[in-house]
């Protein structure tokens, strides 16, 4: 993979699935939350520290596109690319596949940078830390 992609390895467990053994479609939201918190602590950026400075990310919008169903015990790997970035706002792109290379699952995800330090939070300017660690790899 290149810098301008990140890929993020998870496993089916039972916890993930129904009583036929088939992930819950919005546990794919889950391992996607992962793959991006992931591929932001490769970049050296901890969202810790960014919420002790009342900074945050939210998710402000979801297009989920479900091919097929993962199963229990499949090897999920997700790739995450950034397509679009914004001085407040980016947006990710995100494909699962198995481990048979069969695409299970793609979504966009639109993430907001927050003040949470007001009553209300509102979009503020991504960090320039973090901004210049994104503009690296989108």
């Amino acid at each position: 993979m290149s810098l301008s992609s990140h890929q993020h390895t998870v496993r089916v467990y039972y916890e993930d699935t129904d009583a036929g053994g088939i992930v819950y479609y919005a546990n794919y939201l889950k391992f996607f939350e992962r793959a991006r918190t992931e591929w932001l602590r490769e970049l050296g950026i901890n969202q810790s520290i960014f919420l002790e400075q009342n900074i945050g990310f939210v998710v402000t919008k979801v297009a989920m596109d479900n091919k097929a169903s993962a199963k229990l015990d499949d090897l999920l790997t997700i790739t995450t690319t950034i397509s679009r970035l914004k001085s407040a706002s980016l947006v990710f792109s995100q494909q699962l596949v198995n481990q048979n290379h069969i695409t299970l699952c793609s979504a966009e995800i639109k993430v907001a940078c927050v003040n949470l330090a007001l009553a209300k939070p509102k979009p503020c300017t991504i960090p320039k830390s973090i901004l210049g660690a994104l503009k690296r790899v989108s």
